[in-house]
């Protein structure tokens, strides 16, 4: 592969449109262009390209900076915090398009187009009908400099176009290798509905050019967008910045992931409780390789060990499995008090938990809770968390008075009610004689005196005699109400002795 001759001063930037939540692929750019800026001591701009203003709020730039932000990208000029080469929103700039427009069409290298609508569709439909490629077939482009001031005049409904050279251009992506496009598929393009209203392939030249942008790293969806824009560069004579696109994101079926379909905000994955470190981590290793069996790095690591030349040509699979492992590693690399902070915003909006009072206790179905008791809950399922927000419906008993369940949930095989009732009734008699005042209501205490009666209750039913199941399985759920949970000592020793009788008592009625 090429390797690039690298310019004295590295610029990159990421530009999302504010039309929506951020795509997932627009964080994986933006890490992308961060990491290469930092790796070359250059630079990394955000710019905000707003130019729809129909579908642009100001919610979503703002929804824009602060992900970026949680993400870790931190940008060195931005339309938050400035920056030289500014402003940074495209929305601002009307003035400066206007100028480098009006330099086109003084040159002779862009026109006025007054066809209608249903005029170039006429034209599409009879060129398809005759086997042509459909593009435009430069009408106006013909048109005298009286017909065109006329026409202007008259206020009659026009776009700018540019006129395309009808040549192959080439270039060379540090991803997708040599590249080339044939312009004469094209057509001229429309760069500006007017003056005061550039498009997308004109904005971005102008932008990347003003703002010494040497890199432009972003998704393979904008691949055949280069040529248009390398067009555009040489009729201004700009210098070409380099360019890598990367894979595009697919799904496991390798279909296109897309905003109609999939689950593609970047927002909704921090809402549902996706460490940063694990997003940063996962987007990393979508379309790029290390060249090793390593799958965890963090974000210093990446700074050191990725290589725009490692990212592949093909698309590259979303692995929401993989994401969970990822984000679960960086769950349990938490410290139980990080991890506790963490979780406590999900349980407070799943209203199981009310507030912290002093930072000390929490008030849970009007009991109080101390930071040290929350921070056991969290601890014992720290190892099955894969996402924080699972946090509620794995803890959610601990916080209640009554637990709901059907009791066709305490059998364990094929054990009847009497035999449920009967190893229920065990476990409340053993369990009732531990004195918790002495410091004896803790998981190893409770193993000592409960593991010699289930060998003993076993022999007594005919059950398998090393299968605890007969007696742990209704005392789980009995205990927690759910099919999967911690082990029940580890709850008992949690709920405390009087609430955990009192269950063991619950699930008796029940049967």
């Amino acid at each position: 592969m090429k390797k690039e001759l690298l310019p004295q001063e590295i610029r990159t930037r990421v530009a999302p449109s504010p039309t929506g939540p951020m795509h997932i692929a627009t964080a994986r750019v933006a890490l992308y262009n961060y990491i290469f800026a930092k790796q070359n001591n250059g630079k990394f701009i955000l710019r905000i390209e707003d130019t729809d203003t129909a579908r642009s709020k100001q919610e979503w730039t703002d929804e824009i900076i602060t992900d970026l932000k949680w993400l870790g990208t931190n940008w060195d000029e931005g339309p938050d915090i400035g920056g030289k080469f500014g402003p940074y929103k495209q929305s601002q700039k009307a003035d400066v398009y206007e100028k480098y427009l009006k330099q086109l069409l003084n040159e002779n290298k862009a026109y006025y187009c007054f066809c209608s609508e249903e005029e170039l569709e006429a034209k599409r439909q009879d060129q398809m009908t005759r086997g042509v490629a459909p593009i435009y077939d430069g009408k106006c482009s013909k048109l005298s400099s009286e017909e065109m001031e006329r026409n202007l005049a008259e206020g009659k409904k026009s776009v700018i176009r540019f006129k395309v050279e009808k040549k192959k251009v080439k270039f060379h992506d540090i991803i997708s290798e040599e590249v080339e496009f044939d312009m004469a598929l094209l057509g001229d393009i429309v760069i500006a509905k007017n003056l005061q209203t550039a498009l997308f392939h004109f904005t971005v030249v102008i932008d990347d050019y003003e703002m010494k942008i040497s890199h432009i790293i972003r998704g393979d969806d904008h691949l055949s967008n280069t040529a248009r824009q390398i067009l555009i560069q040489e009729a201004f004579g700009f210098p070409r910045p380099i360019y890598a696109h990367s894979p595009m994101i697919l799904n496991p079926d390798r279909s296109k992931m897309s905003k109609r379909k999939n689950d593609v905000a970047l927002a909704s994955y921090i809402k549902k409780g996706y460490l940063p470190e694990a997003i940063i981590n996962f987007i990393a290793l979508l379309g790029w390789n290390p060249g090793t069996e390593k799958e965890i790095f963090t974000l210093s690591e990446l700074e050191k060990e990725f290589s725009l030349e490692k990212v592949q040509k093909a698309g590259a699979v979303f692995n929401i499995q993989k994401l969970d492992n990822i984000n679960g590693y960086y769950i349990r690399e938490k410290s139980i008090e990080k991890l506790t902070e963490l979780c406590l915003p999900y349980l407070i909006e799943a209203g199981l938990l009310e507030k912290f009072a002093n930072n000390q206790k929490i008030v849970a179905t009007g009991e109080e809770i101390t930071k040290l008791k929350l921070e056991k809950i969290i601890f014992a399922y720290k190892e099955r968390l894969k996402k924080l927000s699972e946090i509620v419906e794995l803890t959610d008993f601990f916080f209640k008075d009554k637990l709901a369940y059907e009791k066709e949930l305490l059998q364990w095989q094929k054990m009847s009610d009497s035999e449920i009732k009967e190893s229920l009734l065990l476990c409340d008699k053993i369990l009732d004689e531990l004195n918790q005042e002495t410091g004896e209501w803790n998981i190893k205490k409770m193993e000592e005196v409960l593991f010699p009666e289930i060998l003993k209750f076993n022999l007594q039913k005919s059950y398998p005699e090393n299968n605890k199941g007969f007696v742990m399985w209704p005392l789980r759920v009995a205990l927690s109400g759910k099919k999967a949970s911690a082990s029940p000592f580890e709850i008992a020793e949690i709920l405390g002795k009087q609430k955990t009788l009192k269950r063991i008592a619950d699930a008796i009625k029940l049967l």
